[in-house]
C-alpha cells in the first residue's frame, strides 16, 4: 500500500473539520460521513461499549437512543483535529442536556480511519461511566427506538 501524501492527509483533516462544523450549527453531523459497512469500536466498559459493524447498527443502536434521552442534543467544541497518513484523530468536548434536566458533558477522541473521504473505521475513547450514568438513569423503551 502507498503511503498517503501530505495533500491527502490535508483534504482528510479538512473533511472531519467540516463534518464537525456542520455538528456544530446544527446542519449535519460527522456521522453523515461514515460508509455503510464502516467499523466502529467503542473503548471501554459502558452499556455500549463494543465493535459495531456497520453504520446502521451503530447509530440504531448507540446515536438514536443516546439521543432519546437527551433534552438538548450533544455540541461538539474541538480541541483539536491530527492527521496521519489516513487517520484522523479529533479531540473534543461535548455538552448536552439529558431529559431529565441534568448536563451531560464528556470529552471524546476519536481515531477516525479514512478512505476516499469517507469514515471507514473509528476507535472511540470517552467517559464510559458517564454515559452508563446517562443510560442508567433515563430509560428508553424499546418503542421509543422505532
Amino acid at each position: 500500500m502507498m503511503a498517503q501524501t501530505q495533500s491527502d492527509e490535508g483534504k482528510n483533516k479538512e473533511i472531519i473539520n467540516e463534518g464537525f462544523a456542520k455538528w456544530a450549527s446544527g446542519a449535519g453531523d460527522v456521522f453523515d460521513l461514515l460508509t455503510d459497512d464502516m467499523e466502529w469500536t467503542i473503548i471501554g466498559s459502558s452499556p455500549v461499549s463494543k465493535t459495531y459493524t456497520n453504520r446502521k447498527q451503530f447509530l440504531e443502536e448507540v446515536i438514536t437512543p443516546l439521543n432519546e434521552r437527551l433534552s438538548v442534543k450533544i455540541v461538539p467544541r474541538v480541541r483539536g483535529i491530527y492527521a496521519d497518513g489516513d487517520m484522523v484523530i479529533a479531540l473534543w468536548d461535548g455538552t448536552a442536556t439529558a431529559k431529565d434536566g441534568k448536563p451531560y458533558n464528556n470529552t471524546y477522541s476519536w481515531y477516525m480511519t479514512m478512505k476516499n473521504g469517507r469514515i471507514v473505521k473509528v476507535v472511540a475513547f470517552f467517559d464510559t461511566i458517564a454515559l452508563a450514568d446517562l443510560w442508567k438513569r433515563i430509560p428508553v423503551s424499546k418503542q421509543d427506538n422505532k
